[in-house]
């Protein structure tokens, strides 16, 4: 399930998915129901299916549509993610994907970053002057999950294309593992954001698609690793 968190607002129904009649529905109307309690009862209905041939397969949550609405999500993130996070474990199961915007914001949804399994800087290492930003996002971002009890392990790069900078001299920099790289598409790139007819097989989605078993591997390892030394917490205490 793709979860649209961004506080600036969520793009898939004005872009990829504007050529359909979709009422509204998403991650407000999500958060409305928690305040009522009625999270799990609503949480269907708010949900786009992308999938007509193996229903439930891939989800979207389309996110909120003002900024401004950003302030009605505060009081309800903590509890969102722990329900998010507790998909895993029921029916067929449901890894979620949460979309959460620039760490910059003064919203940005803190639960969900600190309850991640992984969370993936996306950067394009072109210059400098388009890297410098990321120091600060990145020294934020381990501070809170420090803070938080988490491991700032769980924090690695997408890079997008190709710059000044080669991996093992951009890993260095910004002392943080490359994940996956992408290519720079600006055509499919485009379609995704803004809507329109896809190019049959573009590079940029085999790219991402490749994403995801690297990604599970890198989840697996760190839950391995956790529960290997929680095991020897628990033999050392006895």
């Amino acid at each position: 399930m793709l979860a649209e968190c961004d506080p600036a607002g969520g793009d898939i129904l004005a872009g990829y998915l504007s050529g359909l009649e979709i009422p509204p529905r998403g991650l407000l109307p999500l958060a409305v129901a928690d305040l009522r309690g009625r999270v799990r009862e609503e949480f269907p209905s708010q949900l786009i299916d992308l999938d007509s041939g193996d229903p439930g397969r891939r989800l979207v949550l389309p996110g909120i549509t003002d900024p401004v609405q950003a302030g009605t999500l505060r009081p309800t993130w903590e509890r969102l993610t722990t329900f998010f996070a507790d998909l895993e474990y029921q029916g067929r199961g449901v890894d979620v994907i949460a979309d959460c915007g620039r760490l910059t914001t003064s919203a940005a949804p803190w639960p969900l970053l600190h309850r991640a399994d992984l969370i993936l800087l996306v950067l394009r290492p072109l210059t400098l002057r388009t890297i410098s930003p990321v120091l600060p996002a990145i020294a934020h971002l381990r501070r809170e999950l420090t803070e938080h009890g988490r491991d700032p392990s769980a924090i690695a790069l997408v890079t997008i294309g190709e710059g000044a900078y080669a991996s093992r001299d951009l890993e260095q920099r910004l002392q943080l593992p490359i994940l996956a790289s992408v290519p720079d598409d600006p055509r499919t790139a485009t379609v995704l954001s803004d809507g329109g007819r896809l190019r049959r097989n573009p590079e940029l989605l085999r790219a991402a698609a490749s994403i995801e078993p690297v990604a599970s591997r890198a989840i697996a390892a760190r839950r391995a690793r956790f529960s290997a030394t929680a095991s020897r917490s628990e033999v050392s205490r006895a």
